[in-house]
């Protein structure tokens, strides 16, 4: 990369940078309250089915899953941001119910693969077909959102990364 395709440091851009304006904060806004709506909603349709809302997202994480093998309890408990054995006793409650099957994995005994079942994939289907129409209704606050930044100069997440002390903290301007 050359001198003149290279980025500005962070604290050189930091000059050029505008104000947030009330129509960036309004965008903002707007989009949290859709994204707290959302979650409500998708929370109340997995309750309609007699699921918990972590029950749902387990489920969808299970279907979800890029992996080439079958995902384990503990990339559950990666992927919902969990503890290992809070994710142990998710998947014990999703078997019980009939929605999910832990097997040990054929290529390692000591990995446990997790599967939904039929009922489990049924369920998923329906709490994800009804989210994904209320997305739909979303797409005005999005493209609002999505209009706002482009017109800022945000750092990349690499920049806001580095400008970070240990335990995510920012670390002190000279």
């Amino acid at each position: 990369m050359t001198a003149t395709t290279a980025r500005p440091p962070m604290t050189a851009r930091r000059a050029s940078r505008r104000k947030l304006t009330t129509p960036d904060y309004q965008a903002l806004g707007a989009f949290r309250l859709a994204l707290r709506r959302f979650l409500a909603f998708s929370e109340a349709g997995a309750r309609a089915l007699g699921l918990t809302p972590q029950q749902h997202q387990a489920l969808l994480a299970i279907r979800a899953h890029a992996g080439l093998k079958a995902m384990s309890v503990g990339e559950l408990a990666e992927s919902l941001l969990i503890k290992n054995h809070s994710a142990l006793g998710l998947v014990d409650r999703l078997v019980e119910r009939g929605l999910l099957v832990r097997a040990a994995a054929p290529h390692d005994r000591r990995r446990v693969a997790l599967t939904l079942t039929e009922a489990g994939a049924q369920a998923l289907e329906t709490i994800s077909r009804n989210n994904l129409g209320k997305l739909k209704s979303t797409i005005p606050v999005f493209t609002d959102l999505l209009q706002a930044l482009e017109q800022l100069d945000l750092p990349s997440p690499r920049e806001v990364e580095a400008s970070r002390g240990r335990k995510g903290r920012p670390r002190p301007q000279a």
